[in-house]
């Protein structure tokens, strides 16, 4: 089945990816591996796995980085003594006399109880202490996230708003801007009345009555 596509990584998800990396790093494996187990576990790629690790979580860990190839070099060392051992008790046993099958019982028990890592009680701590940070960390960025996509929502809002009043406000002015043209041609028409009402004033014959009585025309 294909692997589906999830752009979203939560915290739980770089915390896996961390510690299988991690994981893999002291028990001597390649980071390859660790992608491809978190990629099955989060049904991502193992390229997608790897260029987060590369990209955003490597760089909060790296002391533990660090702790892990140095508990990777110890396995190895115990390893390797423990199989030089190993060749010299078999050795041994070849040179001199068999011993008792009890004891040989008891040697196996001996060899396996060993402890195989030699653990560094203040790289622990440090450790912890680093991932305390980065659980802080995340959180103060989920916080600030959510702080964001608030604000992102209320300016949305204020900016349909904002259309919506601007769209108001050009109906308003198509409205004065019609009221302002039909006013025009009011005053317009009003204008050439006054004017062809004077015109026709001024063509009226104007008469003056003469000592007799009778009515004179006056010459314009």
């Amino acid at each position: 089945m294909a692997k589906v596509r999830q752009d979203a990584w939560s915290h739980e998800d770089d915390l896996l990816l961390a510690e299988t990396v991690l994981r893999h790093i002291r028990e001597g494996s390649t980071q390859l591996n660790a992608f491809e187990e978190v990629g099955d576990k989060l049904n991502r790629t193992s390229a997608a796995c790897g260029f987060r690790w590369n990209a955003e979580v490597r760089q909060n860990y790296d002391q533990a980085v660090a702790i892990a190839k140095r508990q990777r070099k110890q396995n190895k060392r115990h390893q390797l003594q423990q199989q030089q051992k190993d060749a010299s008790t078999e050795a041994a046993f070849y040179r001199t006399v068999p011993v008792e099958i009890n004891e040989q019982v008891e040697l196996t028990k001996q060899i396996e109880s060993r402890p195989q890592v030699e653990l560094d009680l203040t790289s622990i701590i440090s450790y912890l202490k680093q991932l305390k940070a980065q659980s802080e960390k995340s959180y103060k960025h989920v916080t600030a996230y959510a702080s964001l996509e608030n604000k992102y929502n209320n300016l949305v809002l204020e900016n349909e708003k904002l259309a919506k009043q601007a769209k108001s406000l050009e109906a308003q002015l198509e409205n004065v801007q019609e009221d302002y043209q039909t006013f025009l041609k009011i005053m317009d028409r009003a204008r050439k009345m006054v004017v062809f009402s004077d015109e026709d004033d001024k063509k009226l014959p104007s008469f003056v009555m003469d000592k007799n009585g009778n009515l004179e025309q006056v010459a314009k």
